[in-house]
């Protein structure tokens, strides 16, 4: 097998036994993907903000629990890490971070407030939540981490001026960690989906091309950690047009954004 062919982490396809424990798993990407891990065989812990939307999840299916959580908090966030540890009798072989806030917003009407909101949720979340695992993780020698991050994280967009620079920081945090992770037997990886129909892209007022379901965005993940992938990007018709304009002079990239989006 080449260099480029090789897997980055240790493949997940068997879901049979396995525990799961997903941040941000009230709606959306989350609650979809806990949906469909849990349904292969996994035991799925649930944690957001909102209880009911989790106990809705809990409720029926055999070994699936629900432990709220602020993400903007370290000590609830400490005490459901510990919550999942002592439910597991160990640390979970994966733990999926999905908590997400959105607002569009442009420099024209820059708001402090909610550029430090998307920061607390987006990005500090995602260390209160490393702080809270990691030990556990690396005592077991064992487990994956996945951040979900989005291709509004790859160069700045028009409507995005506080939710991409979080998500550009959750792609260079992944690589991070997986440079330190990978040799102690963890894996990691990155999850940049494009447009996905949730209540956040609710918001846009503008056209969403090559939307897909959350139900959809979930398979691609399965996909992309049963072949042990790094990144995931999806739909990747969309996808590999943003990756591209990361390649792109900054004159050729702003005058391309400019065009498409008319911004």
């Amino acid at each position: 097998m080449s260099l480029l062919q090789a897997r980055l982490n240790p493949p997940m396809a068997d879901w049979q036994g396995q525990s799961v424990w997903i941040v941000g798993a009230s709606s959306g990407i989350g609650r979809a993907t806990a949906e469909a891990l849990q349904a292969r065989g996994a035991r799925v812990i649930v944690s957001a903000r909102g209880s009911a939307a989790l106990e809705d999840f809990a409720t029926g299916r055999p070994g699936c629990l629900a432990i709220p959580l602020d993400v903007s908090q370290p000590e609830t966030v400490a005490a459901a890490a510990q919550a999942v540890h002592s439910a597991l009798g160990g640390a979970p072989d994966l733990v999926l971070y999905c908590a997400g806030h959105y607002r569009p917003l442009r420099a024209t009407a820059f708001n402090l407030q909610e550029m430090q909101k998307h920061l607390a949720v987006n990005y500090v979340g995602v260390l209160h939540v490393l702080d809270a695992i990691l030990p556990m993780l690396l005592q077991a020698g064992r487990g994956h981490i996945a951040l979900v991050g989005s291709v509004a994280g790859y160069r700045g967009l028009p409507m995005s001026l506080a939710y991409g620079p979080t998500k550009a920081a959750l792609n260079n945090l992944a690589e991070n960690l997986y440079l330190d992770l990978h040799p102690r037997g963890l894996g990691v990886s990155i999850i940049n989906p494009g447009f996905v129909d949730t209540p956040l892209t609710a918001q846009n007022r503008f056209s969403m091309p090559a939307l897909i379901s959350p139900e959809e965005a979930a398979q691609h993940m399965l996909q992309g950690w049963a072949r042990g992938h790094f990144e995931m990007n999806f739909p990747r018709r969309f996808t590999r047009w943003m990756r591209l304009l990361r390649c792109l002079p900054d004159r050729w990239y702003f005058a391309s954004v400019r065009r498409i989006t008319k911004a």
